[in-house]
């Protein structure tokens, strides 16, 4: 008889979890139709109806509705939940920044990068976009850092080469950038940049 009851409530928890997996499944394709039309409002209003907390995907999900629409500490708090729930994951954190930059708080947007980057070190994106920061606050030292990393990784992408040449001109490195501009060319010809950049060099 126990066995029975046992099984019996075992039949039930399975079946309760199938059902808020489908309700939950169901959230997330209305979810996303909905984002398909630009309609953020409904997107994340038919998540909040099956939100949970404890949920890493909601939030993240939530986190990123709320930055579409424009709501920007709203899309913070989420993906903030999100990160506490899964304190290693770069792409909440990667999610973090992108209301971070839209408020313009960019030492907050460094401060993740920094955290992302002590987890992946090679992380293309982030070591990019970290220079790039570097490069716009005219920290052409840090942003050399960046920039030489990306260009090891990765010898001929176009954006590493361009801003890691950008950055030799800027330290008064002219040969280095120069060689770097030319090879900008070879990646993609005519470059207007790479052309303004070799004219600047003495």
């Amino acid at each position: 008889m126990e066995t029975i009851r046992l099984f019996i409530l075992i039949f039930l928890s399975y079946s309760l979890t199938a059902q808020d997996f489908n309700k939950l499944a169901e959230a997330f394709k209305k979810s996303y139709s909905y984002e398909a039309k630009n309609d953020y409002s409904s997107a994340a209003k038919v998540l909040k109806e099956v939100y949970d907390e404890n949920s890493y995907e909601v939030n993240l999900r939530l986190g990123w509705i709320s930055y579409l629409a424009g709501l920007f500490n709203e899309s913070i708090a989420y993906y903030n939940k999100a990160m506490t729930l899964k304190p290693s994951s770069i792409e909440a954190k990667l999610g973090y920044v992108l209301p971070l930059s839209a408020m313009g708080n960019w030492d907050a947007v460094l401060k993740t990068y920094h955290e992302i980057l002590k987890i992946d070190p090679f992380n293309s994106t982030v070591l990019y976009r970290t220079g790039l920061i570097y490069y716009n606050k005219a920290d052409y030292s840090k942003a050399y850092k960046y920039f030489e990393k990306i260009t090891n990784l990765y010898p001929f992408s176009y954006d590493g080469l361009l801003m890691f040449a950008w950055t030799n001109l800027k330290l008064g490195k002219y040969s280095e950038s120069k060689i770097l501009f030319q090879k900008v060319l070879l990646n993609n010809p005519n470059d207007p940049s790479a052309l303004e950049g070799l004219k600047l060099i003495k």
